[in-house]
C-alpha cells in the first residue's frame, strides 16, 4: 500500500505542477493579448478557471496524502493515546464519508448531468472537467484509508507532533 501512495504521490506532485505550469502560461496569454494587443482572448479566461480547479482539487488530495490539511489538535494532544487514536480513526471516516458522498459520487452524478453542456469559450463539454471531482474524491478516499491502516495499526502516530507543544 506505501508503494502505492508513494506512486500517487509523485503522479499527483507532477500533475500539479504542469497545471500550474499551464495555469500561469494561460495567465499569461490573457495578460498579453489584452494589454499589448488590446483584444482579449475569450477561451483563456474559461481555460484558468478550470485549470484553477483542478489544481485547487488535486492539490488538496496530494495535502491529505501528506496529512498536512489544518488540524486543531490541541486539546486531542492532551488525551490519553487510546482516546486520540479513537478520535484519529473518527476523523478519518468523517472524512471519508464525506469524500465518498460529496466528492465521489456528487461528482460523478454532476458530470454525468453536465457530460453534453457546451463551453462557450472553449471547444470542449463541461461534464469531463467536471470529472476532476469524482477523481480528487477518490485520491483523497484511498489516502484517508490509508492513514486509517496506518493509525489503526500503530504505524502513524494519530497526532502529528511536528510542532512543538504550547504550554
Amino acid at each position: 500500500m506505501t508503494l502505492v501512495k508513494n506512486a500517487l504521490d509523485r503522479v499527483l506532485t507532477v500533475a500539479c505542477v504542469v497545471l500550474f505550469a499551464a495555469l500561469v502560461l494561460d495567465v499569461s496569454w490573457q495578460v498579453f493579448t489584452r494589454q499589448v494587443l488590446g483584444a482579449p482572448s475569450g477561451w483563456s479566461e474559461e481555460l484558468a478557471k478550470y485549470l484553477f480547479i483542478w489544481l485547487g482539487l488535486f492539490g488538496s488530495a496530494l495535502v491529505f496524502g501528506e496529512r498536512g490539511h489544518i488540524a486543531v489538535d490541541v486539546a486531542v494532544r492532551r488525551l490519553p493515546r487510546p482516546a486520540q487514536i479513537g478520535l484519529a480513526v473518527v476523523v478519518q471516516l468523517a472524512i471519508l464519508a464525506f469524500t465518498a458522498l460529496a466528492l465521489v459520487w456528487g461528482g460523478f452524478l454532476v458530470s454525468q448531468l453536465a457530460w453534453e453542456q457546451n463551453l462557450t469559450g472553449l471547444p470542449v463539454t463541461v461534464g469531463p472537467l467536471y470529472l476532476a471531482l469524482p477523481i480528487s474524491g477518490a485520491l483523497i478516499a484511498f489516502y484517508t484509508l490509508y492513514h486509517l491502516v496506518r493509525i489503526l495499526t500503530g504505524a502513524e502516530r494519530p497526532v502529528d507532533d511536528s510542532e512543538p507543544e504550547l504550554v
